[in-house]
């Protein structure tokens, strides 16, 4: 039994007629006829009652006809969703997101995609390199932007960008007075930094172990702009993009003299067939970072 068969069957019960059924579908009479004895044979049934031209469903064709009908219909509602997203007229993109690059690094991008694509939807979330590692490899989102990849085993990645990370301090914070600063003099001071398990955060752990450093981390959040708010107050420094503090008249952005960058990539399951929405926005992203 194939679509073929099911197509030509209906056509006939529902006009009655071999002839009437031939002419819809564009075919010659003996195909309908051919291709229904066909469906027949392989179901061991007979469907339909051929007298002279008249034309009857039997118990069992009038048992398969409501199957067959709602069969055709999902298959051209399948077609026809498949086609919606060939063209890009529907479509869903799901992203995971850094808190610090989504809110400062995509904005701009985001919009410039659905300027373009309007009909693209974007689904977005917040969360940790960790965390959206484990989101890509658990089929919850389709794209994720993480930092530093390394080897990644069950993920594809491609390089996207590479920000630098700065010392930020309120105006009135003795560090002001300077444009730069070392690792060792930044991590003698109160601190406020992301919560354990973002890669942020982690890194500084490690930058401040090599050194034989403990941060002094007074504040923690996740809260880009409380993190802003604290620093302006002069509570506590932090080290965030430059891009966070960026025109920000109350904050004094130091570059490291070690300068210290974050790799940032895209990156999907491995094996996982993107839909073409979802390689748009790849290449979308790919085409803004070159």
């Amino acid at each position: 039994m194939d679509l073929r068969q099911l197509r030509n069957f209906v056509m006939v019960a529902e006009h009655a007629s071999f002839t009437r059924a031939a002419k819809v579908l564009g075919v010659a009479q003996p195909a309908v006829s051919t291709a229904i004895k066909k469906l027949e044979n392989d179901l061991g049934l007979v469907l339909l009652h051929r007298q002279d031209k008249r034309v009857q469903l039997t118990a069992e064709g009038q048992e398969l006809l409501p199957h067959a009908q709602a069969i055709l219909q999902r298959v051209e509602q399948a077609t026809q969703a498949m086609a919606r997203l060939r063209d890009l007229d529907r479509g869903e993109v799901r992203i995971a997101l850094p808190g610090m690059i989504g809110s400062y690094y995509f904005p701009a991008l985001l919009m410039a995609f659905h300027h373009r694509y309007p009909d693209l939807k974007l689904s977005l979330c917040e969360a940790g390199t960790n965390e959206i590692r484990g989101m890509l490899e658990r089929d919850e989102v389709d794209i994720g932007i993480i930092i530093d990849p390394g080897e990644q085993m069950g993920l594809d990645t491609l390089p996207l960008t590479r920000p630098e990370m700065i010392a930020a301090v309120g105006l009135e914070h003795p560090l002001a007075q300077q444009d730069t600063i070392e690792w060792d003099e930044f991590f003698q001071h109160e601190l406020v930094m992301f919560k354990p398990g973002y890669y942020h955060r982690e890194l500084v752990n490690e930058l401040a172990q090599a050194r034989g450093f403990t941060p002094d981390i007074a504040f923690e959040t996740n809260l880009i702009e409380l993190i802003r708010s604290i620093v302006r107050q002069g509570f506590a420094i932090t080290t965030v993009l430059d891009m966070v503090v960026e025109g920000d008249p109350e904050i004094k952005a130091l570059k490291f003299k070690e300068p210290m960058f974050l790799d940032l990539h895209v990156g999907w399951k491995s094996g996982r067939a993107l839909t073409q929405a979802d390689r748009t926005f790849l290449d979308f992203l790919l085409e803004q970072s070159d």
